[in-house]
C-alpha cells in the first residue's frame, strides 16, 4: 500500500524561475569561457566551469521537475525520476575532467605566469556576479519550499563567492601587477569544485545502486514497526529511493494474531511510516506466518 503519489506537482510552480536562471547562468557561463581566452585569465575560465556546476544544477532540478510530469508507463513502472541521478553522474565526471584540466594549467602558469588583462577579467567578473546574484534572487522563493529548488540554489550562492574571489584577483593585479595571482584564485576555486562534484557523484551512485537514503536509519524504521502491537516480525525490509528525494520501502511483516484485520494492520503501518519517516511508496507483504521460515529469506531478518 503506498500513500500520496503526486510526486513533483508542488515544484512545477517554480519551474519558470528555473528556466530564466538557467538561461542566464548557461550565457554567461560561454561569455566568460570567451572572456577568460581573450583576456588569458585562467581564473575566469576556473570560474567559468564553477558555473558549469550552476548549470548542471539548474538543469538537473528543471529535469527533475519536467519528468515528474510525465507518468509511468508499462516499461517504466517507476516513472522517470530516475534520469535526475544519471544525469548527475554523467555531469560529475565531466566536471572532475574539467576542475583536473584547470589544476594542471595552473601548474604551468606557476612557472612562467602570463599577462593578463586585468581590466577585462575585472569587467567579466562583475557581469558575473550580477547574474549570480539575479539567479539567486529567483530561485530565493522556491528554495524553502522545494529542496530541488534549494540545491540548485545553493550552486549558484557558492559560485558568487567564486565571483568574489576573481574580482578581487582582477583588483589585485590591476593595482600591484602581481599576475600570480591569477592561478591562485584558479586552483582555490578548482579546489572548490571538486569536492562538490565528488558529493554530486556519491549522491548519484548511491541513488543508483539502491542505498537507503541517508536521512533514515533503517533500524529506526524497523523497530518502529515492530513496536506496532500487532507485529511479531519485520523481515526482507529494504528502503532505497527513485530519486533524490522518492524513498520507497518494501517489507514482509508477521502477524501477533492471525485474526488481525490484514488491511488494518496494513494501513496502521503506512500511516506511521508515512508520519515518521515520510516514506509514502509502502508495500506491505502481510502474513500470518512467515515465510522466512520457508527459507524464502532474501534479505536481513
Amino acid at each position: 500500500m503506498s500513500g500520496n503519489h503526486d510526486h513533483g506537482v508542488s515544484e512545477v510552480k517554480f519551474e519558470k524561475p528555473l528556466w530564466w536562471a538557467l538561461g542566464l547562468t548557461a550565457t554567461f557561463m560561454v561569455a566568460e569561457v570567451v572572456g577568460g581566452l581573450v583576456t588569458n585569465s585562467l581564473a575566469l575560465l576556473s570560474d567559468a566551469a564553477h558555473m558549469m556546476t550552476d548549470v548542471i544544477a539548474l538543469g538537473v532540478s528543471l529535469f527533475a521537475v519536467r519528468m515528474a510530469k510525465r507518468p509511468a508507463d508499462a516499461r517504466n513502472t517507476y516513472g522517470y525520476a530516475r534520469m535526475e541521478a544519471l544525469g548527475a553522474l554523467i555531469n560529475g565526471g565531466l566536471l572532475f575532467l574539467v576542475a583536473g584540466y584547470i589544476l594542471w594549467e595552473a601548474v604551468g602558469r606557476f612557472r612562467q605566469p602570463p599577462e593578463v588583462a586585468s581590466s577585462g577579467m575585472l569587467v567579466i567578473a562583475v557581469l558575473g556576479l550580477v547574474v549570480n546574484l539575479i539567479s539567486m534572487r529567483l530561485l530565493k522563493a522556491g528554495s524553502g519550499d522545494s529542496l530541488n529548488v534549494k540545491g540548485a540554489y545553493l550552486e549558484v550562492w557558492s559560485d558568487m563567492l567564486g565571483s568574489v574571489g576573481v574580482i578581487a584577483g582582477a583588483i589585485v593585479i590591476r593595482f600591484t601587477g602581481w599576475t600570480l595571482v591569477d592561478p591562485i584564485i584558479a586552483v582555490a576555486i578548482g579546489l572548490w569544485v571538486l569536492p562538490r562534484t565528488w558529493t554530486l557523484l556519491r549522491a548519484a551512485s548511491h541513488v543508483l545502486m539502491q542505498g537507503a537514503p541517508s536521512e533514515i536509519r533503517v533500524d529506526d524504521v524497523r523497530a518502529a514497526l515492530r513496536n506496532n502491537r500487532n507485529v511479531a516480525q519485520v523481515h526482507d525490509l529494504h528502503i532505497w529511493s527513485v530519486s533524490s528525494k522518492r524513498p520507497v520501502l518494501t517489507a514482509h511483516v508477521v502477524l501477533t494474531d492471525a485474526s488481525q484485520s490484514v488491511d488494518q494492520v496494513r494501513q496502521e503501518l503506512s500511516v506511521m511510516l508515512d508520519e515518521l519517516f515520510s516514506i509514502e511508496e509502502v508495500t506491505l507483504q502481510i502474513e500470518q506466518t512467515s515465510c522466512a521460515d520457508d527459507g524464502h529469506e532474501h534479505g536481513h531478518p
